[in-house]
């Protein structure tokens, strides 16, 4: 019996490394897809050690032709379309760019599955920014409006209703995952969590004395993301696509991320007292609050939400970049220094 093959663009980054090695590790051919430039990163696949296990192709999702040649060269049985432009503070930045690559880049890629005469399943990588700021009161849900607040978001909606239009008018197997914040060791240091874990490592072994953030009131629904791409996998092994919301269903605050990441740490004071706040660095507009109803998924594809609590994964990770920053001072290659963040809302993908 031959291989299933899964081909994932976005392969580079935290969800396209450990979908990787899960896909991998259940014996798949995996394809991944990277952006030809004047230097590749391929960090995050060297650190769980599947680089040489993955195979690499280059693409361009704003080239048709680049897609057709990916189709044709892998012939896969399932596409897990992780690549975007996914920092929402970049979004405002350059609105366009975001468009191009994170709305319009999906329509092309579905477009081009469908021109192709192949059938393989498909996976969107949807987005809890698409819910906007909503209210305190209600968990999202599959079923709760959508209300954008950034062109991140924007993007992120066009290429949601993008994959439920080509279900619905081609009867293609296309699902969105609609995953709420995860996190882990291998997310960007532009993303909160990162920069607080990497921030409270740095004042521990006396590199820097605060961490410079916007808004530390927002509220945000936090997995571990080792765990969200099984809840991918699991979406096309169903007999029927759906959407599916991927969440923890708790809710904390980036002060309370903040506290945690200084108690796993061992920092002796008030964890306010390591914090610089800048107004400079607040967004346009602010989602404050978002957390996740994952109760279909748990219903329908038997995922776990509470295999790895907030706590554990905040251990995770500020224990990773401790080990990080030890490193680096052993080898001579820290530097001292004051980290500043947009908050923020970290995302996937």
């Amino acid at each position: 019996m031959s291989k299933r093959t899964a081909l994932i663009t976005g392969v580079t980054g935290q969800d396209g490394a450990y979908l990787s090695a899960f896909l991998l590790e259940k014996g798949y051919r995996v394809f991944g897809t990277f952006r030809r430039s004047s230097s590749r990163s391929f960090e995050r696949l060297e650190y769980l050690g599947i680089l040489n296990d993955v195979e690499l192709i280059p693409l361009d999702l704003l080239d048709q032709s680049s897609l057709f040649f990916a189709l044709r060269t892998t012939v896969p049985d399932e596409i897990y379309n992780l690549a975007a432009q996914s920092f929402v503070g970049a979004s405002f930045e350059q609105p366009i760019a975001t468009g191009e690559i994170t709305a319009l880049g999906a329509i092309r890629l579905l477009d081009a599955v469908l021109a192709s005469g192949l059938r393989p399943r498909f996976y969107q990588a949807s987005s809890s920014e698409m819910y906007g700021d909503t209210s305190h009161d209600h968990k999202q849900s599959e079923s709760t409006p959508f209300q954008p607040c950034s062109p991140y978001a924007t993007a992120k909606l066009y290429a949601h209703w993008a994959t439920v239009n080509y279900r619905n008018a081609y009867g293609m197997f296309a699902c969105s995952g609609i995953l709420f914040n995860h996190e882990s060791p291998l997310r960007g240091i532009e993303f909160v969590t990162r920069k607080i874990a990497d921030g409270v490592a740095r004042i521990k072994l006396e590199l820097q004395t605060k961490i410079v953030l916007g808004n530390i009131h927002a509220k945000r629904d936090w997995g571990y993301a080792p765990d969200y791409v099984q809840a991918m996998w699991l979406m096309l092994q169903r007999d029927k696509p759906s959407d599916y919301v991927i969440a923890s269903g708790k809710s904390y605050s980036v002060a309370e991320f903040v506290t945690m990441a200084c108690r796993q740490a061992g920092l002796p004071n008030d964890p306010h007292s390591y914090l610089e706040l800048d107004s400079n660095l607040l967004r346009p507009s602010e989602v404050g609050y978002l957390q996740g109803d994952p109760s279909k998924a748990m219903n329908e594809l038997g995922w776990n939400p509470s295999h790895t609590p907030i706590e554990e994964l905040v251990r995770i990770m500020v224990e990773a970049d401790l080990q990080r920053v030890q490193r680096e001072i052993r080898d001579g290659r820290h530097q001292n220094k004051i980290l500043s963040a947009n908050f923020v809302t970290p995302h996937r993908e």
